[in-house]
């Protein structure tokens, strides 16, 4: 039988963050709703269930509640914060209004030594975000941890192996949670931890092949990491039946289509197929401004282009895609969620419907940076699997006002300067994303003895673990100082350059 653990989402803000953590410790976790079907969790037949947190009352009209037949599977089960009250709740305990909230750092002191708390110290800190406390305990359950406002904060049911903790074990601010995990998952579960790269890549390719059989695939090539690595794994898995289409719309960075000619062409003999549409491209953003209107023209045209080229390959079944899981999860949340937003241009949308094909996604289930991970055991070359992410409209939406050919040149030049330059230094890999933005403006500046009034050009590198918040790089001003010098001296066109100190939020990482 395959180890995973079930993760049901109550509406927790850090959902995603058990499930990573369980999978940083080499078991397979998969985020289902909390309503999902008894029928369903019993398909997945998993190893355990990790309940999740939630901004509800389990005592609240309307409060989210599972299938109370999860704790008949004969399976652990572990509540955290709303998940252990739920617990507690379902069983036949008592939870209610505490008088004294506790959000923030606490202690937590172990009253019962058992394998649950393994390796971890009887006294440790914990992160809390509750306003209930249980007051009754279920029947076979006792009281193991308290904090000084929390009088039970673990619960177990060790002949069940039911635990509940008030606490957040899956964040930071938990030093030792994740040690909770790992006994939840070795010690509780019983699991070996058999989940890794090298495990998956063995089972996609064998379900590639058994999927697609003989019939062909088309993939649109970015030159990504999500569509990379997903072109590298259908290609293992099926070798000349896909076929990849990368676009050159004119809104690449520089040298884009060398660099990908060259990592997967020359290097790996993928079956790549570029296409050259950079008139297209910019003759239908000729005079646009408005950045949402680029990116529906951009999005729009690539399905075109794209959608033509696949139509010259004969008998093809179906779609690749570089969907990864945070996609997935949002788009069957029930709590809603931004993936409505997942843009068309970027993920091929709207092309399954218009082409008749059948979508394989064969990174549907990983976080990005398992995608990484993939990528090295493919032995993707490491440029490629340690990029910084780019938009699906390119330069377009760095750009700001109209797209021409003279600005992205200035923009390339640009860009390529900055990003060589913290690469040189060490910096790249300690930033999530970094870029050039040319702005709308010109200003005066002095070369020599001669008056210029010439382009501005604004840096952004951000610090992030997911892309929803981010902080902008304290990259050292010795090294900021050189990136502007070299911008300065070798782009011609450019008298002034600026560095973005904006944080993400109230600022978004794109300018655009």
């Amino acid at each position: 039988m395959e180890e995973s653990i079930l993760i049901l989402d109550f509406g927790s803000q850090y959902t995603q963050l058990i499930a990573r953590r369980v999978r940083e410790l080499r078991v397979f976790s998969r985020i289902l709703p909390f309503n999902a079907s008894f029928s369903e969790i019993q398909q997945l037949n998993p190893s355990g269930i990790i309940l999740s947190g939630g901004p509800c009352n389990v005592y609240q009209k309307g409060a989210p509640i599972c299938d109370k037949r999860i704790f008949d599977l004969g399976i652990p089960v572990l509540g955290i914060c709303y998940g252990m009250q739920l617990m507690a709740h379902l069983l036949g305990g008592r939870v209610k209004k505490t008088d004294h909230r506790e959000y923030g750092s606490a202690d937590v002191t172990a009253d019962v030594h058992n394998a649950f708390f393994k390796g971890l110290t009887k006294k440790f800190t914990c992160w809390m975000s509750h306003g209930d406390r249980v007051l009754k305990l279920p029947k076979g359950f006792r009281k193991v941890a308290h904090t000084s406002n929390s009088p039970i904060a673990v619960i177990a049911n060790t002949e069940r192996n039911f635990f509940g903790v008030q606490f957040h074990p899956e964040v930071v601010h938990t030093p030792q949670g994740k040690q909770i995990i790992e006994n939840f998952l070795y010690a509780i579960c019983q699991l070996h931890g058999t989940w890794t790269p090298a495990s998956f890549v063995r089972t996609s390719v064998k379900e590639i092949k058994d999927k697609v059989g003989k019939d062909k695939v088309v993939l649109g090539l970015s030159g990504g990491v999500d569509s990379s690595v997903a072109a590298v794994l259908l290609h293992k898995a099926i070798g000349k039946q896909l076929t990849c289409i990368f676009v050159d719309n004119g809104l690449l960075r520089l040298n884009e289509v060398y660099l990908v000619k060259d990592a997967f062409k020359k290097h790996i003999g993928l079956n790549l197929r570029v296409v050259d549409a950079r008139r297209e491209f910019l003759k239908a953003l000729k005079g646009v401004v408005d950045p949402e209107k680029k990116r529906k023209i951009i999005g729009r045209l690539f399905i075109k282009v794209f959608d033509r080229e696949a139509h010259k390959i004969k008998n093809v079944k179906y779609l690749g895609q570089g969907t990864l899981y945070p996609d997935v999860i949002e788009s069957v949340s029930v709590f809603g969620g931004p993936s409505s937003t997942i843009k068309s241009h970027h993920n091929v949308g709207g092309l399954p419907k218009q082409m008749k094909l059948k979508l394989i996604e064969p990174l549907r289930e990983l976080f990005k940076d398992e995608v990484r991970a993939v990528g090295r055991q493919l032995k993707i070359n490491s440029f490629m699997t340690k990029r910084h992410p780019f938009p699906g409209p390119g330069l377009a939406v760095r750009i700001l006002g109209e797209i021409t050919e003279e600005r992205l040149d200035l923009l390339r030049k640009v860009d390529h300067i900055f990003i060589e330059e913290i690469k040189v230094t060490g910096q790249y890999d300690k930033i999530w994303q970094a870029f050039a933005v040319l702005l709308p403006v010109k200003t005066v500046g002095v070369m020599g003895d001669e008056r210029t009034y010439e382009h501005v050009a604004a840096l952004r590198a951000v610090t992030s673990t997911d892309g929803m918040t981010a902080d902008w790089a304290r990259i050292p001003d010795n090294i900021l100082s050189r990136i502007s010098n070299r911008i300065i001296n070798e782009v011609k066109g450019i008298n002034r350059v600026c560095y973005d100190i904006s944080s993400k939020p109230p600022a978004t990482i794109e300018w655009e």
